[in-house]
């Protein structure tokens, strides 16, 4: 069993595809599938069964894939502490983050960041803030970037700005000339919502609860997997919505979406960390100029 191997096995296991998994590690398919078959013959054992055109991962594939995650994540702390001996002249971050962050916030700072040490490389995955609380303790993610509250005694959390959401409709429905709101018409009409599990969903539901409305008496119309999808929906007039006013300040400055006067919450962006990690000199500063002022 080797680390390549290890490699192989867990890109293929969360793909469940060997095409694919070859192509994100920059290798052939035929190498690939000649990866999982040594590891399979070194370990007397099939990982993965054929099932129709796919494949699934065996009992023993299963039992196999959180212990060589494992392994993967220790390997990446010990090559990241070894970096760390280079004082940031070379390593690598990867960073995981719900979709509000990863599109609107966090790209300039990661600019600003490669700017300052070009050599420490970046990567970016995009996915919602149970996803990214999953990356940061399966040991994927250095640091991940959320919008929701995430309630696990293994994730350190550190607050790094404030965000607000803004009810907006599309310029033709009923309210959108309305100069008066209240909480308790929110259930009168449609809506487009993010999905489940998103930070932006859990806020706006935590929010509505507060003002004494139920979520559950919402005629979600349509749940949708993107902040892009959420809003083109919504100017197309399928409901109104609750979002990050990052994302919807386009659509307000063009008209296509109205603002309406109803206040909500503040909400906090966080990083989180695992901790009992190994806290790299990289993740360090990146923090620091995060929480630096801006500059000029």
């Amino acid at each position: 069993m080797t680390l390549d191997q290890l490699r192989v096995f867990v890109a293929v296991a969360e793909r469940l595809h060997v095409t694919q998994a070859a192509a994100a590690l920059n290798m052939t398919q035929s190498a690939g599938s000649a990866a999982i078959a040594a590891l399979e013959t070194g370990l007397g054992t099939k990982l993965f069964d054929r099932v129709g055109r796919g494949i699934a991962l065996t009992e023993a594939g299963r039992l196999l894939l959180p212990e060589a995650k494992a392994v993967l994540a220790r390997l990446a702390q010990a090559e990241q502490a070894l970096d760390d001996l280079q004082g940031l002249r070379r390593g690598h971050l990867a960073l995981h983050a719900s979709q509000t962050i990863a599109g609107y916030w966090l790209p300039p700072l990661m600019h600003r960041f490669r700017e300052a040490w070009p050599l420490v490389s970046l990567s970016l995955v995009i996915d919602n803030t149970e996803q990214v609380a999953r990356a940061v303790l399966e040991g994927a993610a250095d640091l991940g970037f959320v919008e929701g509250d995430v309630d696990n005694p293994l994730l350190a959390h550190v607050p790094v700005a404030t965000d607000r959401l803004v009810l907006v409709v599309g310029a033709g429905h009923p309210w959108a000339s309305r100069a008066r709101l209240e909480y308790a018409e929110l259930t009168a009409t449609r809506w487009v919502l993010r999905e489940r599990g998103s930070g932006t969903r859990q806020v706006f539901e935590d929010a509505l609860a507060g003002f004494g409305v139920d979520p559950g008496r919402l005629e979600v119309r349509l749940e949708l997997p993107s902040n892009e999808a959420v809003c083109a929906a919504v100017e197309a007039g399928a409901g109104a919505t609750v979002i990050s006013r990052l994302v919807a300040a386009t659509g307000i400055a063009s008209g296509s979406l109205v603002e309406l006067p109803l206040a909500f919450p503040e909400r906090r962006f966080t990083v989180l960390r695992h901790g009992d990690r190994h806290r790299s000199r990289a993740e360090a500063a990146l923090l620091e100029l995060i929480q630096a002022p801006p500059p000029g």
